[in-house]
């Protein structure tokens, strides 16, 4: 159990894929002007990640038995491809309003590299880290790394809406309004995470996932 909260605590916060690995940039700074929408960004990216590493685990699995591990990127992407489309199919019948906001944003979870990326580290260093710390159970941690990973994915998300929505009732000097001050925003608040490095230390899991 310790190693599970662990790893909850370390892609919540210590190693957050936006804010430390800096993956997912694009619909952090693209869907995160408004709560709702990236809270209904981050709900999707949270579904695809744990049902992409739910698949993806045992179909890696196959290819390295048949000699077939070059083709993992590419079989990753058409397996994320396809949950994406189910969740665009999903969100048009029955969330119409959420589906027109997230937009082009929705469909570029395809080729979100925080998605891919999760998917990715789970493959290969879930099994490393389950023979670092004499654990056989490395499925469920790659579940447990995907579910944190879309959770650190939604506090970026919503910790980011709220100091956007900050920034619009702020007197910002003109050189700084639109992307630049975005982006030192953005900055900022990836630094504050760094507080966070020694949450696990007692865990002795600093070189986990």
């Amino acid at each position: 159990m310790k190693v599970f909260i662990a790893l909850l605590i370390m892609g919540i916060l210590t190693q957050n894929f936006v804010l430390a690995k800096f993956l997912g940039i694009c619909p952090f700074l693209g869907v995160s002007k408004k709560l709702n929408t990236a809270v209904g960004m981050s709900v999707a990216v949270i579904f695809v990640m744990c049902l992409a590493t739910a698949v993806c685990y045992p179909i890696n699995t196959l290819l390295e038995k048949n000699d077939l591990s070059y083709l993992q990127t590419i079989v990753f992407i058409l397996v994320i491809a396809a949950l994406v489309q189910l969740v665009e199919i999903v969100l048009r019948k029955y969330i119409p309003s959420l589906y027109k906001a997230l937009g082009i944003y929705l469909p570029l979870i395809t080729t979100n590299c925080a998605v891919l990326g999760v998917v990715v580290l789970n493959v290969d260093n879930v099994a490393t880290f389950a023979e670092s710390y004499a654990v056989n159970y490395g499925f469920a941690h790659a579940m447990v790394n995907s579910l944190a990973a879309g959770l650190g994915f939604l506090l970026a998300m919503v910790l980011f809406a709220g100091v956007r929505s900050r920034l619009e009732a702020a007197d910002i000097p003109k050189s700084l309004q639109g992307l630049p001050i975005t982006l030192i925003a953005a900055s900022i608040v990836s630094v504050s995470f760094l507080g966070f490095g020694g949450l696990v230390e007692g865990f002795g899991l600093l070189t986990a996932i």
